[in-house]
């Protein structure tokens, strides 16, 4: 008689479930701008203890709140086509699971930043987990068009935590990327909810292009765009990064710009889920360009 270890297709659908629950593309944005908040905050090399367990820490966090954002919108998310597979939309996963998966892996997460990296990065994690499962999902997206704005804060703060992984405090410099992803935030979920308006319009989420219309998000993300091409100067303009930074910079923000126009002045919903798609790259190129520029700077 044999005994059989290996998982069966069952299992690796449960756990492909439980996987999905975290937002693993979404996640690996977020965790990816942590990391190079850490190798940013030490003219060295970061202790690669530390890099290991905070990147741990932050991604289980991270996947907790992203399974209790399933969860207060597993509704809104059976009513959308882009969602409705989720698999608390589709019941395949429970409240109480998802709950109980939530509670580990983010109790978990704590315990590793708080051992094994610093307890300053552990509860600034912890408030960005309430900041985006609690007053964001369940308080500002089903209440106000300006939800993203002002709940982006909480998505914009990898780069503070990664930081404070390493160096145990947050400076200026740090916040300067937090503001980055910050301003990038509206423009590139805008892009999405533009192009998807008619999935957000049965969801009953007040989303900007379905409170206000097209234009009006169109002529927002316009605005946004200047803006975050502005801001991506700034870390240039304090000497925090060289040329190898700004000339990177200036050749994404000019087609970031791009797109921004396009959907102002032209707007298609190709173009917009081109601007939407091309938003996840320029982020993960801009803050590759500042890592690269971190050591080979001149």
């Amino acid at each position: 008689m044999t005994t059989h270890t290996a998982t069966t297709p069952k299992q690796n659908h449960r756990i492909a479930q439980y996987w999905a629950l975290t937002k693993p593309r979404v996640t690996q944005l977020a965790v990816f701008c942590a990391v190079i908040g850490m190798f940013l905050a030490t003219d060295g090399m970061p202790d690669w203890r530390v890099v290991v367990a905070a990147t741990l820490g932050i991604w289980l966090l991270a996947g907790a709140a992203f399974a209790v954002n399933c969860l207060a919108e597993r509704e809104i998310d059976a009513r959308m086509a882009r969602t409705a597979r989720r698999p608390l939309a589709t019941g395949e996963i429970s409240p109480g699971q998802t709950m109980l998966f939530s509670a580990i892996i983010g109790g978990a997460g704590m315990w590793v930043l708080y051992t094994l990296v610093n307890p300053l990065t552990m509860w600034l994690t912890f408030v960005t987990f309430v900041g985006y499962a609690v007053i964001y999902t369940m308080i500002l997206k089903p209440a106000t068009p300006q939800n993203i704005v002002i709940g982006g804060l909480s998505g914009a703060m990898p780069p503070a935590l990664g930081w404070a992984a390493v160096a145990n405090d947050v400076p200026m410099q740090a916040w300067l990327l937090v503001l980055i992803i910050f301003i990038w935030t509206p423009p590139h979920f805008w892009a999405l909810a533009m192009y998807r308006r008619d999935d957000y319009a049965r969801s009953g989420l007040p989303m900007l292009p379905v409170t206000h219309g097209l234009p009006f998000t169109q002529f927002h993300v316009w605005l946004y765009s200047i803006a975050l091409a502005a801001t991506t100067l700034l870390p240039f303009a304090v000497k925090m990064s060289g040329l190898i930074y700004l000339v990177s910079a200036i050749a994404l923000d000019t087609v970031f710009l791009w797109y921004g126009w396009r959907i102002y002045r032209h707007y298609t919903d190709l173009i917009a889920r081109k601007a939407f798609a091309y938003s996840i790259l320029y982020l993960a190129l801009l803050f590759g360009a500042l890592l690269v520029d971190h050591y080979f700077k001149f």
